[in-house]
């Protein structure tokens, strides 16, 4: 049961990034790209007909995460209490930077939440990347130094820096060089998919920019992708043992390169559906190849005293996992129909159809 809501967990994450992650996106080309009013508009407005129900898939992962693994999600949310503050503030304010920009025809109010839109979904897509980054590269489980443990074996608490700004120091930051990396590549990763969906869902002015621009972004991306993997494996050079060891594993890796070929040829495409596809398949694979490396980890320790924390010896007992078995294929098919109906109706493009104010 422990594998079974381990994928099921695993797969509503990489939903929730596929698709609040072109809201992140869109965030990120409307700061940087859109100048006329018409564009902000539209562009603002393809990211706010679908933030809410895309939040939905967070919601659910976070309340499986803590019915299916008490004790990771216990551990994560003491130890990144300050990272996950910061998040909740940036979610509140892209929310209302799309509902408020409208309310009022004043310039200097629209660009007041143009910037909070903006920003916000920028420093999301930063922090979502960097708390990858962290649990990548592990965490000092239960404190240890100089021989003593200042909390219990699975507990641990990271300020948002320290003085080094490096991955390999006993008490490392939420921050350093390393989850600045992987950061980058979640901007950059989620401004190719923000700028695929624009592209998919309106018919703004800069679609055509906005072709080259995610090229251009995908160069940068397979350059910050091969500093990645040679940072992680000077890290740890155990990183890619779990490839070897289960090659079936490989599948991942080779998605996230797919659509890494597939999105240098986006300006051949005439159906704008399948750029989209490339992008989200750069999402799933690099999150899947990331999980795929850990596993059965999910918390990688630092320290050699206190053992990393797993699927195994996080989960809860077997009969919780399996009577909440029938209640969730529930919520899951709630969710799914919920996702369907949506998507029916916001399908085509969005240029024309009222947000709602």
């Amino acid at each position: 049961m422990e594998l079974f809501w381990f994928i099921i967990i695993a797969l509503i994450l990489v939903v929730f990034f596929i698709l609040d992650g072109y809201d992140f996106g869109t965030g990120i080309i409307h700061l940087f790209y859109a100048k006329k009013e018409k564009d902000k508009e539209v562009i603002a407005k393809s990211a706010g007909l679908f933030w809410d129900s895309n939040e939905v898939w967070l919601v659910a992962a976070g309340g499986l995460l803590f019915m299916a693994f008490p004790t990771f999600y216990a551990s994560v949310f003491s130890g990144f209490y300050l990272p996950l503050i910061l998040v909740l503030w940036l979610i509140i304010f892209r929310a209302i930077g799309l509902e408020f920009r409208s309310q009022f025809n004043f310039q200097i109010w629209k660009d007041i939440w143009d910037t909070s839109f903006g920003v916000s979904s920028l420093l999301l897509a930063l922090f979502f990347g960097i708390a990858l980054g962290n649990i990548v590269r592990g965490v000092n489980l239960g404190g240890f130094e100089n021989g003593m443990s200042i909390h219990e074996p699975h507990y641990f608490f990271l300020p948002l820096w320290d003085a080094s700004f490096s991955p390999l120091t006993t008490h490392p930051g939420v921050i350093d060089w390393f989850t600045l990396i992987i950061g980058f590549i979640s901007v950059v990763t989620l401004a190719i998919h923000g700028a695929n969906w624009i592209v998919l869902k309106t018919n703004s002015s800069i679609n055509k920019k906005l072709k080259t621009v995610a090229f251009r972004l995908n160069g940068v991306l397979v350059l910050l992708t091969i500093i990645s993997l040679i940072s992680w494996k000077t890290i740890n050079p155990q990183s890619f043992a779990n490839f070897s060891d289960r090659p079936y594993l490989l599948i991942f890796p080779l998605i996230y390169l797919t659509g890494i070929i597939g999105t240098f040829f986006i300006s051949r495409f005439k159906n704008d559906t399948i750029p989209f596809t490339f992008s989200t398949l750069i999402i799933f694979g690099g999150i899947t190849s990331s999980l795929a490396s850990l596993f059965p980890v999910i918390l990688p320790s630092t320290n050699s005293i206190h053992p990393a924390l797993t699927i195994y010896n996080t989960s809860a007992s077997n009969y919780g996992l399996s009577v909440a078995f029938g209640w969730g294929v529930i919520g899951l098919i709630l969710l799914l129909v919920y996702f369907i109906v949506q998507k029916r109706l916001m399908k085509g493009k969005i240029d024309d159809m009222d947000y709602g104010h």
